[in-house]
């Protein structure tokens, strides 16, 4: 049983992720009347936050950064292992707050309903074998060393959806400026992703290289692209979310 403190849109998605691969999960909220909307419309089981025993048990803390100090007072004992999904918030601030045997830092994506997040992980390596089969059921995973890199594939990984939503945009929007249906449009861009989907594991240059051929309309597009800035931009999206407030 793994309990997730917190009812947003990524405690959705890895719940319903988990519930694909047969995990069996609980929710644990504040609000009664959200945590009867949890269990009526997620249909899984929920706890009352005030007073809840994390002991000896897997916590999964989805909650919202800021309110880390205020659900930390209500948790009591100590958890077998606290996997926090908390952007920015660091394993010595999660030790302040919250008891537990061992920490870990996980970043999933909104995919992992559909099983198919890309989730980053880092922590305490004496539970590194069970943090990458739990979050292998939700996705892809990777264990890094560091925090710091962890902060940096937090915006590869997480953030990552919202930068590819908008290319995805900006090529559906191409399409009906050249005359499709705005439906025909997201129908090509859904299945281009899925496409390179299936490839990416190549270098990107490969897939590149592939399909890129002399005096082609795909080399005027990339030749528009770098004059545009695009790769640059994408960078600076990559590096600007590492700057600190």
């Amino acid at each position: 049983m793994v309990y997730v403190i917190g009812y947003g849109a990524m405690a959705k998605a890895i719940v319903d992720g988990f519930k694909r691969q047969e995990i069996e999960v609980t929710i644990v909220g504040r609000s009664k009347k959200r945590l009867q909307e949890v269990r009526n419309e997620w249909g899984v089981p929920t706890l009352d936050l005030h007073g809840f025993s994390i002991h000896d048990r897997d916590i999964i803390l989805a909650i919202k950064p800021h309110a880390l100090p205020e659900v930390a007072q209500w948790l009591q004992g100590e958890a077998r292992v606290l996997y926090s999904i908390l952007a920015g918030v660091s394993l010595h601030t999660l030790k302040e707050h919250i008891t537990a045997a061992n920490y870990v830092r996980a970043m999933p994506n909104v995919a992992a309903a559909q099983g198919a997040s890309m989730t980053a992980l880092t922590g305490d390596e004496e539970v590194k074998t069970a943090a990458l089969e739990l979050f292998g059921a939700i996705g892809d995973t990777i264990w890094l060393e560091s925090e710091e890199k962890l902060e940096i594939a937090t915006l590869i990984a997480g953030s990552g959806p919202a930068f590819l939503a908008l290319v995805a945009e900006g090529l559906a929007d191409g399409g009906v400026a050249g005359g499709l249906k705005r439906g025909e449009a997201y129908r090509l861009v859904a299945g281009l992703f899925r496409s390179y989907a299936s490839i990416a594991d190549q270098l990107p240059a490969t897939i590149k290289d592939q399909v890129m051929s002399p005096k082609g309309v795909t080399a005027k597009g990339i030749r528009t692209l770098e004059n545009t800035g695009v790769r640059g931009a994408f960078m600076e999206a990559v590096l600007e979310g590492l700057k600190k407030e």
